[in-house]
């Protein structure tokens, strides 16, 4: 770690050129990060007087090193920004190759292949992460970029400490594969990652310092591009140099939603989750105002489980029906979270039946592994960003000689319209393949703000059931008032539409209430889910939290 302390004195912030200086007013400052490494990188830029979006860089590029599964330089995410008072939203969602066509996954009898949009060099869209990071770098960094990149630069040429979590998930993956009999150079690169030992990554170290030295260029362009472009030709891939270069990071306009006294600050398409979030917590206001008064919805209740479970088909039906790229096609955002609307919805919910699952229609007329973390620096600017290369370790194959990990974003276009990806989503034409679309995304970094002030920042990995553990870790902090440390490890439930009538469900509830759940017909799926890493603020200052079954970090100082 030599390296980063020599650079860091090296480093003169120039307060004149930095974007804080309007602001005047000192808060605490906040990380809540999906493992130590990555807190300790985001906060030591904090600390050195770096803003929220430096951390965020230095934190994501941290990540591609110590946490393979999901953090990356070789998928993409999207990342809302509260910056001095005004509102952002940075896209830098993966895009499907120029030859990528809408029946690239089926066969000749029209249906779905397995496998080819989950595993191998077929499966990745051109990766985002790294002109991301640079995008946001020119438009709100502050420190050095050099100086961001030298933290996962020394983890990847130096090596960690690797723990239990990360060796037994790599050791479950390759054995995984190898049952299903896919070739891949997976336990080539990570089968040394033993727990406890120090772990390096030489490839991907060097990979790493082409970028710290030229920017994005060090990616889309050079050496790096010529290694990706090789292992794309070599493997059946369809990234070429041009699909490198024609990658591009988009500025969009954060979706916001009006919620009791506070604005919710969120994710617009081409995610789902903004819009699915705003509905959900907007029907669950509609029912309880328009319920009789003996009506109690309590956290967690079995009322509570089976209202918001009805509000999820619903938020489902119209995710299938309507969201994609809207670069592409038209997504009525303001109709989905209309006032008239969303009461409309709720006016249709039976507090005490389950609706017939079929007859949810779209109401209008006409990786399981994904990473997010929260931060809030001393001005109370504030980003989350949520990242990802879709499945656990993504494609599963390493680009040779770069070192590190391909997307398996592909998945989450619709390989045919109305058949269930991976996670069980349908989609419709709205998320078909085609060139240079981005693949609609559950991904939903969220900021709640009270007047000016950031009140909340909260996001998690997790597929489809992101959007179900944002709603729910926005409720308990806000709704129902838990501390930090309570909302993320409050156990959750998540129901999609489809599978029919199912709730997945953390362990935790009253066995009474899951029993009722299945005397009224749901099927309940006992699984874990997401990974909530949430700060909050309170009139006695900032909490934050990372949930206690992953191995993230949290800081307040």
């Amino acid at each position: 770690m030599a390296r980063i302390f020599a650079l860091i004195l090296t480093v003169i912030v120039v307060t004149a050129c930095s974007h804080n200086q309007a602001t005047t007013q000192v808060y605490q400052q906040a990380v809540a990060m999906p493992d130590s490494f990555s807190a300790d990188a985001a906060m030591a830029v904090l600390e050195e007087g770096g803003n929220a979006v430096d951390a965020a860089i230095a934190a994501q590029f941290v990540l591609a090193v110590t946490l393979p599964e999901a953090g990356n330089i070789g998928g993409g995410g999207f990342m809302t920004i509260a910056f001095e008072g005004e509102n952002d939203f940075l896209d830098y969602r993966e895009m499907a190759p120029a030859n990528a066509h809408r029946d690239m996954y089926l066969d000749n009898e029209g249906n779905v292949k397995p496998y080819e949009s989950l595993f191998g060099a077929k499966a990745s869209g051109i990766p985002g992460t790294v002109a991301g990071m640079w995008a946001a770098h020119k438009k709100y960094g502050s420190l050095p970029w050099e100086r961001l990149l030298e933290p996962a630069v020394s983890l990847a040429e130096e090596g960690f400490i690797v723990p239990k979590k990360l060796s037994d998930n790599i050791a479950w993956y390759i054995e995984k594969t190898e049952e299903q009999g896919l070739k891949g150079n997976f336990a080539h690169y990570f089968s040394q990652a033993k727990a406890n030992t120090r772990f390096t990554q030489p490839e991907l170290a060097t990979t790493l310092k082409h970028i710290q030295a030229q920017g994005k260029d060090g990616f889309y362009r050079g050496e790096v591009a010529e290694k990706i472009v090789s292992f794309m030709q070599n493997n059946g891939g369809l990234i070429t140099h041009d699909d490198l270069q024609a990658y591009h990071a988009v500025w969009r306009a954060p979706l916001t939603y009006q919620w009791q006294d506070y604005t919710l600050v969120t994710a617009p398409p081409p995610s789902s989750g903004g819009v699915a979030v705003a509905q959900w917590i907007g029907m669950l206001d509609a029912y309880t105002t328009m319920a009789t008064p003996s009506t109690s919805l309590k956290h967690n209740s079995l009322d509570y489980i089976h209202v918001m479970s009805e509000i999820g088909k619903r938020v489902f039906a119209d995710r299938a029906q309507y969201m994609g790229d809207p670069d592409f096609v038209n997504v009525p955002v303001n109709a989905l979270i209309a006032p008239d609307y969303i009461d409309a919805r709720a006016k249709a919910i039976n507090l005490h039946e389950i609706s017939v699952t079929e007859d949810i229609k779209p109401g209008l007329k006409e990786s399981e592994d994904t990473t997010h973390f929260s931060i809030l620096d001393r001005w109370g600017n504030a980003v989350a960003n949520t990242t990802t290369i879709n499945l656990t370790f993504g494609s599963g194959v390493v680009v040779s000689g770069a070192g590190f990990l391909l997307n398996d974003e592909m998945d989450d276009f619709s390989a045919k319209p109305g058949v269930p990806n991976f996670f069980g989503a349908v989609g419709g034409e709205a998320n078909a393949i085609a060139p240079y679309k981005r693949m609609l995304s559950s991904m939903t970094p969220t900021l709640v703000k009270e007047g000016n002030d950031v009140v909340l920042v909260t996001g998690s990995p997790g597929g489809t059931t992101i959007i179900s553990s944002v709603t729910q870790s926005l409720l308990n902090a806000l709704l129902f008032d838990m501390t930090a440390e309570d909302a993320v490890n409050a156990p959750r439930f998540h129901h999609q539409l489809l599978p029919k009538d199912t709730i997945r469900m953390h362990d935790g509830f009253l066995d009474s209430d899951v029993q009722q759940l299945k005397q009224r017909g749901y099927v309940i799926d006992q699984r874990r889910f997401g990974d909530l890493h949430l700060i909050k603020r309170t009139h006695q200052g900032l909490e934050a939290a990372s949930e206690a079954s992953g191995r993230g970090k949290s800081m307040v100082r």
